[in-house]
């Protein structure tokens, strides 16, 4: 899906929202330029997705599968956009409807 020139790549602005917090925290484990990331997401071709009220509202048709905040605004995202969101994690993927695990 990713190499397929026929789709539209898309990152969501609350995940270098989330990112640029945990680089705040300066954990050892976790080492991501939030600004370069973005830099090259950008030149990468991606298409930012900001967080809308749309959204946000979205939150409240969302089953408690899952308590993390940034991943719930990003399956609301998903859903409300007509997007697919890309996932490893199983937790994401019991939401079905707009998520993909990979």
């Amino acid at each position: 899906m990713l190499l397929d020139s026929a789709n539209q790549l898309v990152f969501s602005s609350a995940s270098l929202w989330e990112i640029s917090i945990k680089n705040g925290l300066a954990r050892s484990n976790f080492n991501v330029d939030p600004r370069r990331l973005w830099r090259l997401l950008l030149v990468n071709g991606y298409l930012e997705l900001p967080v809308t009220s749309e959204h946000t509202v979205a939150l409240t048709d969302l089953p408690p599968l899952h308590q993390d905040p940034f991943d719930r605004i990003l399956i609301a995202q998903a859903r409300v956009e007509g997007l697919t969101l890309l996932t490893a994690d199983k937790a994401l993927a019991k939401y079905g409807e707009g998520v993909k695990r990979v």
